[in-house]
């Protein structure tokens, strides 16, 4: 598979990981909007949150990640956004699902 997100769970991609499970892989965003931008992705290769199975556990696994890097990086306090994108009109660049978490400034909405 030729997808950016399995090569960085597997290994052939280097990131800056904030956190680990197995189900869920978290990392710094290369190209951060935000002092903290990180970016959640399942383990198991899905297309997007349109594609994910209903019957599957994975948004559970993705949002408890996401509560402990948000408590990690002391964001609960002020607030968060969270983000994910559902086709390239949307600004999906990469077909693997994942979320966007967001902090450390204020944010407008609606956004650009």
């Amino acid at each position: 598979m030729d997808c950016i997100f399995c090569k960085i769970i597997n290994g052939e991609i280097p990131c800056t990981k904030v956190y680990e499970d197995e189900n869920v892989l978290a990392f710094k965003d290369i190209n951060p909007v935000a002092p903290v931008h990180i970016l959640i992705i399942p383990k198991t290769h899905v297309e997007s949150a349109y594609m994910v199975d209903t019957t599957s556990n994975i948004l559970n696994k993705i949002f408890e990640a996401i509560k402990i890097i948000a408590n990690e990086q002391g964001l609960q306090e002020n607030g968060f956004r969270i983000v994910t994108n559902i086709g390239e009109s949307a600004g999906q660049t990469v077909k693997h699902l994942h979320f966007h978490l967001l902090g450390g400034r204020d944010f407008n909405w609606p956004p650009g």
